[in-house]
């Protein structure tokens, strides 16, 4: 184990945008794995495309932006005074989380092939739930994270907890909006 933790610190450290991407494709990918294989009603076949969609989501935006924005803001606001980690997890709960939401809702919509009219709706009806759903997980994670996590791991210990809170994600991010029958 030690020498897998080597390597990943390594890897980490020559190509650290794409580790965090790497990671985040595997966060994603567990997440809806289990919100498939455990929530989903037993009746539901398998989805192997929702699990690519949410797979290539933490690759391509959740690892990458959360490298920039983590960076940013630990740039900005360094240290681990209490005032410093409340401020940083303010600023991620109130300005990154909607914006998250808004990127994670987007994706799933372009990726499904479905309108602006239905990404509009699926915002109106789930964007508040993901994101005071988000809180209860977040703001505790955050703190910890902010107060004792190396900039450098920030990144794979969201995703550590990412996995479940992926599951809840993977479920909002795919059920139907009332209403709005399921474009082609």
């Amino acid at each position: 184990m030690a020498g897998l933790w080597a390597r990943y610190n390594a890897l980490l450290e020559a190509q650290p945008l794409l580790t965090k991407a790497l990671t985040s494709l595997t966060g994603f990918t567990a997440g809806d794995i289990l919100a498939q294989s455990f929530i989903e009603p037993g009746d539901k076949p398998y989805d192997v495309m929702r699990t690519i969609r949410l797979g290539s989501f933490g690759f391509l935006l959740h690892g990458t932006t959360g490298h920039y924005f983590y960076g940013m803001l630990d740039s900005k606001l360094p240290g681990t005074a209490p005032l410093t980690v409340a401020t940083k997890v303010a600023i991620d709960q109130t300005i990154w989380n909607p914006i998250f939401g808004l990127m994670f809702f987007g994706y799933l919509n372009v990726m499904e092939g479905k309108s602006f009219d239905t990404y509009v709706n699926k915002i109106k009806a789930d964007l508040k739930t993901a994101v005071m759903g988000s809180w209860a997980v977040w703001v505790p994670a955050h703190t910890i994270n902010f107060a004792f996590v190396p900039p450098s791991q920030r990144l794979l210990y969201i995703n550590t907890i990412q996995i479940g809170y992926n599951v809840f994600l993977s479920f909002l991010g795919n059920k139907e909006v009332d209403g709005y029958e399921k474009e082609l």
